[in-house]
């Protein structure tokens, strides 16, 4: 097995330390494994698509501009 040096914040060390109970490298080693699935996941999903880039934007755009008319009509009740 592969060793990777991982450095954190002193405060985050700090809070670590109360749960010595714990396996930080397994919780760090899961935790890059989950994002590495995420990711190819994502490439799988991106692979079969049609979309462009312009798609994709445009796409975007009516989304921000859906969250902002969502969000401007809840603050402004």
């Amino acid at each position: 097995m592969t060793n990777i040096t991982l450095s954190i914040p002193e405060e985050l060390h700090k809070r670590m330390k109360k749960f010595k109970e714990i396996k930080w490298s397994e919780v760090a080693r899961a935790s890059i494994e989950q994002r590495i699935d995420d990711m190819e996941a994502m490439d799988r999903i991106l692979s079969k698509s049609k979309l462009t880039k312009k798609d994709a934007e445009e796409i975007s755009k009516k989304i921000k501009k859906g969250i902002a008319e969502k969000h401007r009509l809840y603050y402004n009740k």
